[in-house]
């Protein structure tokens, strides 16, 4: 990406490694609402018509996960972060320096949900100088001391709760930030409380109820039961798919290349399972079959990963305002044991379907050497998608 001096940069910090949402990777790299939280905290700014460069900051062992999460988005190359938040705004600031924005918003990837309309409000504010999005207090505040006494009530009408994207001029916050690194403070847990110390008047504008920060398990827990409770129209499709062995030394199942002494036949990459998912949920949808979105006869599909088809179907669900609740699949053979890939097949296909790997399960059974799979001349797979789509308006 490449600015003109003078522009309007982002900052999205993505280092954290979100310890207190739990889960087995860090929380920004989490699913919400069809996609990583951090994909949706920077698709807001990149397709914002007054934000000409995303400057993201990750952390340095996250890389893959980061590229895997943000694809096709228009993005600055990622700044490696530091230790600690503060230290991660100054990398990215550091980053812009030869683009030279004249300002600049600092937002967290957690929180995914900024409106449009949040980040022109901090454009305009930040183009006056420092300024944060506040939100009004609805609950008593008590202050209380080391015993848990309360000390006194605070007055909740002169209370902000203070959100991102903070917004800044970015000269004066670079400037900010190399004062702080001189003087050994980095204990600033806000760039507002930064650049309240180095002296710079800080105002708020009107921050939004629903630009949450998601800190913790309960938080993804709230926001992914308002998501499937507005997803009442529960389908359920099913699928089958079957191929047979051909003189080779691997097989694709589950999206899992697996070494064998046969292959499978068929004119993308034979993926049984993932070509039967595929059906299930076209299924669910009522939107036809495999072969009549991606015909055999057709020469692009020769030998294709079925990865882009499982892929095709899961974002006509999500073109419906939809989202994948269980996929569940059984492979039928002889051989190759399926038990020592099976955890690698749900993950992959979770990826593929942007779920949670507790959403994807994968059996596995022979045919007791009864027919053409008994006699292993191939193997065959059955599949069922539930999917949850927004009842339709009547």
């Amino acid at each position: 990406m490449n600015a003109m001096p003078g522009g309007v940069a982002a900052i999205v910090v993505a280092a954290g490694r979100g310890v207190r949402a739990g889960g087995a990777i860090p929380k920004q790299y989490r699913v919400v609402r069809g996609a990583p939280v951090v994909r949706h905290a920077l698709s807001v700014f990149t397709s914002h018509p007054q934000i000409a460069l995303v400057q993201p900051v990750i952390h340095r062992d996250d890389a893959a996960a980061f590229a895997t999460a943000t694809a096709g988005l228009k993005l600055c190359a990622a700044a490696v972060g530091g230790a600690t938040r503060q230290a991660s705004v100054r990398a990215g600031l550091e980053a812009l320096e030869t683009e030279h924005p004249r300002i600049v918003l600092v937002h967290d990837a957690a929180r995914p949900f900024a409106s449009p309309a949040l980040i022109s409000r901090a454009i305009t504010a930040g183009a006056a100088g420092a300024a944060v999005p506040g939100v009004g207090l609805t609950d008593t505040i008590k202050e209380v001391d080391a015993d848990g006494r309360v000390a006194r009530t605070l007055d909740r009408s002169r209370l902000r709760a203070v959100q991102t994207p903070q917004a800044f001029l970015y000269d004066e916050l670079l400037a900010a930030h190399r004062r702080a690194f001189a003087a050994g403070r980095n204990d600033f847990t806000d760039d507002a409380a930064l650049a309240e110390w180095a002296g710079m008047a800080v105002t708020v504008f009107a921050g939004e109820a629903g630009n949450v920060k998601l800190t913790t398990e309960e938080d993804f827990a709230r926001i992914a039961a308002d998501d499937w409770a507005a997803l009442a129209d529960v389908r359920t499709g099913t699928g089958y798919d079957v191929h047979s062995f051909v003189d080779g030394d691997h097989v694709w199942l589950g999206g899992v290349r697996i070494p064998h002494t046969r292959s499978l036949s068929g004119h993308s990459d034979a993926d049984a399972p993932l070509h039967a998912l595929v059906d299930a949920v076209l299924g669910a949808l009522a939107e036809g079959d495999i072969g009549a979105h991606f015909p055999p006869g057709d020469p692009q599909w020769r030998g294709a990963s079925s990865d882009k088809f499982l892929a095709f179907a899961v974002d006509r669900v999500r073109r419906r305002g939809g989202r994948i609740a269980h996929l569940d699949i059984t492979i039928v053979c002889e051989a190759p044991r399926i038990g020592p890939y099976r955890d690698a097949m749900r993950a992959r296909i979770a990826e593929i379907a942007g779920t949670d790997i507790d959403r994807v399960a994968v059996k596995a059974t022979t045919n007791e050497k009864l027919g053409f799979i008994g006699r292993r001349e191939g193997i065959a797979a059955m599949a069922t998608a539930t999917i949850r789509l927004p009842v339709a308006a009547r």
